[in-house]
């Protein structure tokens, strides 16, 4: 799709500028005054606050320990609080806050490396090294987006830095092409696809970055064309992984940092080359994976999220509003426009892409509120077997597909419940990610195992990880008056479980209530899990989960119930300090719930 349009670029390539320059003054001084005022007194803020010292010790934590939030801590909070003070200097423009971004210029630009601990490898899961190789760059998402974030500044405030001193452009732009440029052409990472291999967010959104970087700083043509064609084969790469639908394996929080940095990278392409890549824009592929985060929401900050994301979503921001003009998706502006105004700092005082927080301040107060308001809708995505049902009550998702997927949980077959809005049968999601996250021992981590998802295990026996533990006979149906799907769900587990079937369909009878029958046929006794967020009592028949509603139960034996205290920092953002796994025993072939 992408490579066999570079025949047709053009013979320059232009500038990309990623929002007003520091001496448009109308343009800044057109930020509403209670965003402009949080935005100075961010800055002024960042003035009081010591710059972080990042040790060589700090940096060799991660392989010793296994730890990557104590070193990213530090490491991030140099970029935000640059990210305050080039902001506050484009609010106020007055130079108040320019030496002392300098100085956060010069303390990243002195980093011995630019990667992440947890990234820092050659090869795709190789060995971490304990400290950077400055001699040989590593290009992981923060090397590339910490190059994105110095050549923003760049573009938008050169005349400012050139006067303090030529310098310190002139330093930027040798870090970059050094870290950046010089490795991107002449080196292939894994990340870059390569044949059949596999690709996930990392290849969209460091495609993203190193175009934004490229083009904000004055590259050459010939760096730049080389840049280009590199990065239309690795965006190819990248959408060959997605099916028609475009569905995001990953998870919704992984939506924003995948298809979102397809449109940041299409949008540079194409103000480096209009007309160019267009047409590109109403490919259904496209539009689909644009629309996957609107068909994911549930409620306010919920939304439906099987892999490694949260039940608890920040609201959306001017870059799903964007996407959904470029793709010409009305219900995803709408959706997104809708979203935003729950957004309690609107100036993104916590992400680190100076892009997207330009993008926030300039472009999001012109967003009015949407013509008329989206509309949920059910949903299928057969290429990862996602299932999603609504009615005025009831908001239900069924994750099919396989156990092989980028950041998998074992979770095939597991089911999630909304009721009016609330969590009833919940995901759990994932915890502070360690070097065990993404290492051999990811299933040891309770929520990763199928035990903590709500689906059987048979005499403790759980799913197993890899792409052949897979749902089969999977059927659909939706109508006005019920939505249902059917799977089997026997083949995700190994063959020690002994489970020759276990077929699983769950139906939402529109305007009443939601069923799950599970039938099973196997050798080993079989427990069902279910997590829920309320405290649960059991009655005869029926489980009551206080304030949500009842589950009544047919064909239940022994009914446990187990408290999970809740510590994680990551978990704590969606759920409260105590949530419970329920174990229920199957007494009979056929269990079935009600939920009511």
């Amino acid at each position: 799709m992408f490579s066999e349009i570079a025949a047709g670029l053009p013979d320059i390539l232009g500038d990309f500028v990623p929002g007003a320059v520091s001496s448009d003054r109308p343009a800044w001084s057109a930020v509403p005054a209670p965003i402009r005022n949080a935005v100075i007194r961010d800055a002024e803020a960042t003035l009081l606050k010591t710059w972080p010292i990042i040790k060589a010790s700090d940096y060799q934590e991660f392989t010793k320990t296994g730890n990557r939030s104590r070193f990213e801590e530090l490491y991030f909070t140099r970029r935000r609080m640059l990210n305050d003070l080039v902001l506050g200097e484009l609010i106020e423009g007055e130079g108040r806050f320019l030496p002392a971004a300098v100085d956060g210029i010069f303390l990243i630009v002195e980093e011995s490396g630019w990667q992440l601990p947890a990234h820092n490898a050659y090869e795709r899961g190789g060995q971490r090294f304990p400290l950077p190789d400055a001699a040989h760059p590593v290009i992981d998402l923060f090397a590339a987006e910490t190059a994105a974030l110095l050549a923003t500044v760049v573009a938008l405030m050169r005349d400012q830095l050139d006067a303090i001193s030529p310098q310190i452009v002139a330093r930027i732009e040798r870090e970059v092409q050094t870290r950046i440029f010089s490795p991107y052409v002449d080196r292939h990472f894994w990340w870059m696809g390569r044949g059949s291999e596999r690709m996930n967010n990392w290849t969209a959104w460091i495609t993203q970055n190193v175009l934004l970087s490229a083009f904000c700083l004055r590259t050459d043509q010939a760096l730049r064309r080389k840049i280009v064609e590199k990065a239309l084969g690795s965006l190819d790469a990248f959408l060959k992984d997605y099916a028609e639908d475009g569905a995001c394996e990953e998870g919704v929080v992984y939506y924003r940092h995948a298809a979102l940095c397809l449109h940041g990278a299409m949008a540079v392409l194409d103000e480096a080359a209009p007309g160019v890549f267009t047409h590109l824009w109403r490919e259904p592929k496209i539009r689909n994976m644009a629309e996957y985060i609107l068909n994911m929401h549930v409620a306010g900050r919920y939304f439906f999220n099987f892999a490694d994301s949260s039940a608890v979503v920040e609201p959306c921001s001017v870059r799903e509003y964007l996407f959904g003009r470029a793709v010409g998706s009305e219900p995803l502006s709408n959706f997104a426009a809708a979203s935003r105004s729950m957004a309690e700092e609107p100036h993104l005082p916590h992400e680190w892409n100076l892009w997207y927080r330009v993008q926030e301040l300039l472009i999001g107060p012109t967003i009015t509120g949407p013509d008329r308001s989206f509309e949920a809708r059910d949903a299928f995505y057969p290429g990862i077997g996602l299932f999603i049902a609504r009615d005025e009550r009831f908001a239900v998702a069924v994750k099919g597909g396989h156990n092989g997927e980028s950041h998998n949980h074992n979770d095939v077959g597991s089911v999630a419940i909304y009721k009016d809005g609330q969590p009833f049968l919940i995901d759990v999601g994932v915890e502070t990610y360690t070097a065990k996250t993404f290492s051999p021992e990811r299933y040891e981590i309770w929520t990763m195992q199928s035990a903590f998802h709500n689906l059987p295990t048979f005499a403790n026996v759980m799913q197993s990880e890899g792409a052949d533990f897979v749902a089969r006979d999977v059927e659909t149906v939706f109508n006005p008056a019920e939505a249902r799907i059917s799977l089997d769900i026997a083949g995700a587990y190994p063959p020690e479980a002994r489970v020759r079937s276990y077929r699983r369909a769950v139906t939402l009878k529109r305007g009443r209530h939601v069923e799950i029958a599970d039938l099973h046929d196997g050798d080993l006794p079989a427990v069902l899990s279910l997590m829920v967020g309320a405290e649960p009592s059991i009655a005869a028949g029926a489980i009551d989960l206080a304030g949500l509603g009842r589950i009544a139960l047919d064909g239940a034996g022994k009914i446990e119930v187990e408290a999970i205290d809740i510590e994680d920092a990551r978990l704590r953002l969606s759920w409260p300090g105590r949530i419970y796994r329920l174990r229920i025993a199957l007494v009979k072939e056929r269990l079935t719930l009600r939920i009511i």
